[in-house]
């Protein structure tokens, strides 16, 4: 009987014994196991990815970011679409899983009024067509048009593609609507600095969004 009762605490004591062990080793698990990382961490990690392709770190893009749901959004501007999907690919490799949100816009380098070609004006009528727009047949018009809408599409203050822009002899016409005073002021100012623009004929309709 008393051997049965020995044999008995020494059970539980090793089975205490056990179950203390595995919660040290739990609360050691728990201790050395890596924090999360915070925005402005994950911001860096993204920035220096970025950073590592020369052409893309002159683009000086803007990064934001939240860890907790691993997502980073890109923004800014580029030269062209390759560039920008290898910004989008880059930003990928700065943590496993990341979630990229693509606000990069696409603005292509503008050439000089002398290095400007008929092939180039012939591509730019054939663009402004599709769009509903009108370019006159001198390489002039072509140039400014090309220009504008550069601008227009760079430019945070202005609805992308959502302004139609005419230009015949020097002469540009903006048309469309859009959602502010002030985006029909500064589409007006963006075509009035333009190299070569003669006048300027603001035609934009200003159509508040309605509230949901």
């Amino acid at each position: 009987m008393r051997r049965t009762i020995y044999t008995l605490l020494i059970a539980v004591g090793l089975c205490a014994t056990a179950c203390d062990n595995m919660k040290n080793t739990e609360r050691t698990a728990q201790g050395s196991s890596t924090p999360a990382i915070t925005d402005s961490q994950l911001e860096q990690d993204v920035q220096t990815a970025l950073n590592s392709d020369p052409t893309i770190r002159a683009a000086n893009l803007k990064v934001s970011a939240d860890a907790d749901k691993n997502k980073a959004e890109i923004s800014g501007t580029v030269a062209s679409e390759p560039l920008r999907t290898r910004a989008i690919d880059l930003a990928k490799t700065a943590h496993a899983g990341l979630l990229i949100t693509d606000e990069i816009k696409v603005v292509p380098m503008e050439p000089t009024r002398g290095g400007y070609t008929e092939d180039q004006a012939r591509e730019e009528r054939a663009k402004a067509r599709g769009s509903s727009e009108k370019i006159g047949d001198s390489v002039d018009d072509a140039w400014i048009h090309m220009k504008i809408v550069g601008k227009l599409i760079g430019d945070s203050k202005t609805p992308e593609r959502k302004i139609n822009v005419d230009v015949v002899q020097g002469v540009v016409t903006l048309r469309g609507s859009v959602a502010a005073q002030e985006q029909k002021t500064e589409a007006e100012r963006i075509a009035k600095n333009t190299d070569g623009v003669k006048s300027v004929k603001n035609e934009l309709v200003v159509m508040p969004r309605s509230k949901a």
